[in-house]
């Protein structure tokens, strides 16, 4: 079940818990190539939507400026956990974790992104 995105844009699709309501669709930024995820969020002062680093199990928050949130997500696109970090700061590797989302400190919660909650990515058509 292995995930082939490509540097871009899409959509992240946050499915409610039990049916409960529309999914939630949400701006995304996608970073699968080694120079796209090593870049990630630095030198931002904010986040549209969220950004998927794929493959990744762990982040950091060196030389960022701003709080995020980062949610480590399985193999099928299900949340593992979620953590605020501050700038400066080295986060444990998720041994579960095959992709990283992160977005500006708070958003996550407002998305109702949370353990087990599954997402789907939709990319954009090249065009």
């Amino acid at each position: 079940m292995g995930r082939r995105w490509r540097d871009g844009r899409g959509r992240l699709v946050v499915h409610r818990e039990g049916g409960a309501g529309a999914p939630l669709t949400v701006p995304l930024e996608i970073a699968t190539s080694y120079r796209a995820r090593t870049k990630g969020l630095l030198g931002r002062d904010s986040v549209d939507g969220a950004i998927l680093l794929s493959p990744a199990s762990g982040v950091h928050t060196f030389r960022m400026r701003i709080p995020i949130d980062v949610a480590y997500l399985d193999r099928r696109l299900r949340v593992v956990a979620v953590r605020t970090m501050r700038p400066g700061r080295l986060g444990l590797p998720r041994p579960r974790s095959r992709h990283v989302l992160e977005a500006e400190a708070g958003a996550m919660t407002g998305w109702g992104l949370r353990v087990g909650v599954r997402i789907e990515v939709v990319e954009e058509e090249a065009g």
